[in-house]
This record gives structure tokens, sequence and C-alpha cells, in this order.
């Protein structure tokens, strides 16, 4: 069964540095260990595309200083990480509102998100003040412009049209949707683009996550049975 594109609500920094009773934002950078883990544990399993919930449209309520930190956190994870992951063949991409950033954490986005020179082995898709129901409306917002201005007409507005609008367009879908943290929730994560993905939730804490642990999900999700409305019998026939 071909993977090519994994998804990941990456849950249970807080709890995490919680047990160790250690401020949340130590979490935080533990978990910035398990991203690295997890790019190099895709690389080898030949996927694709990584997509990585980071932060939330809803994560702006979270306390100020929280927020704060993890911005700095951004930014300086930007900055250390890129070349690195230039040179692993990582490309870097972002989605989400992006207005909401300081000017100059745009900036690093921008220059972090440039094509690469080197031989592209993954696309690294960083979800920042994302939601999925944003997403949708978002590209309701553009379609019905162009249709106002006489570029599109409403009847040719299918599905495959309504994708080329999505934030991840003109990637594939998500295979394959994983939450760490014991949580059974989709939290407005990729709502379009996980229509027919596999689903994993694992107890695990984010920065306990390992290439062990992935390599075993990869497994299970190799033994599934992915029918897209059809039977077995057709799927094996």
């Amino acid at each position: 069964m071909s993977l090519r594109h994994v998804a990941i609500i990456m849950d249970g920094n807080g709890r995490w540095a919680a047990r160790r009773k250690r401020p949340r934002t130590f979490g935080h950078q533990r978990g910035a260990r398990a991203v690295k883990k997890t790019i190099e544990a895709c690389i080898r399993n030949d996927v694709a595309y990584l997509t990585l919930f980071a932060f939330s449209s809803e994560n702006w309520s979270r306390p100020e200083q929280e927020v704060q930190k993890l911005m700095q956190l951004f930014m300086r994870s930007l900055k250390k990480e890129t070349p690195e992951l230039q040179k692993q063949g990582v490309q870097l991409a972002f989605i989400g509102d992006l207005s909401r950033f300081s000017e100059a954490l745009q900036e690093s986005m921008r220059k972090a998100s440039e094509p690469i020179n080197t031989e592209q082995r993954l696309i690294l898709n960083i979800a920042v003040n994302y939601g999925g129901q944003w997403d949708i409306s978002q590209a309701c917002r553009k379609l019905a412009q162009e249709a106002k201005d006489g570029l599109i007409q409403p009847e040719s507005i299918d599905e495959e049209l309504f994708q080329s609008y999505t934030s991840l367009h003109p990637q594939p879908v998500v295979d394959l949707m994983i939450r760490t943290g014991g949580e059974h929730r989709i939290s407005n994560f990729l709502l379009w683009q996980i229509a027919y993905s596999e689903l994993y939730f694992t107890e695990t804490l984010w920065p306990d996550f390992d290439m062990p642990e992935f390599n075993e999900i990869v497994n299970a999700f190799n033994r599934r049975e992915r029918r897209f409305g059809q039977t077995s019998e057709q799927i094996n026939a």
C-alpha cells in the first residue's frame, strides 16, 4: 500500500513537561527533537509529504507568556534547523493564516520556504495559525469571488476544483493521520484533506515519539484495507 502523505497532531508537550515538574515550554523544546526523528523516519520510509500541526488558530487563547515562548522557539528553530533540513533534501512550506505573525517571523518563514538546491526527498508542511474550518472557508471565499468576477461558473464547482483552492494543493490528500498524546479527536486539523485518511491514535506523548513507533504505525497502516467505499471483494478482484 502506498504511503505518500502523513499528517501528525503533535500533542502532549505540556503534559510531558508537567510530569517532570518543568514548565510547558520545556516540553515544547523537547518536542522539537521528536520532529527531527519523525522527519528522518519519513525519509527512510519514502514518505514524500509530511504535515505537522504546530500551532492551531485556537492556540492563541493559551496563556500569553506561553504563546510568546512558542513564537521565540519557532523563530530560533527556523534559523537553526532550516540549513540542515535543506541539506537533507527537505523542502519547507507553511500553511495557515500567516498574517497574524510578526513581520520578522513572516520573513523567516518566507526565506525558509524558498526552493532548495538539493534533491528533494520530503516536503515538510508546517501548519501554523491553521484550522481546517478556516481552510475550507478561505477556499469558499476565493471561489465565490471568482464566480462573482465571472471567471468560473457555479455549476463547475466540484470536489476536484474545490480541493485546488485549499492550502495543501497541489499535494496529494493525506493517507495517514497520527495523533499523539492519547486524545481521540481531530481538533480542526485538515478537515477536507483527511476525508479518507487512515487514523492512528497513540498514548505516547509527543516528546517521546520516535522512529521505532513511527515504523510500527507504518506497518499497521500497511495491514489496513483501504476500500474508499468499495467492498473487500472489489478491492481483491
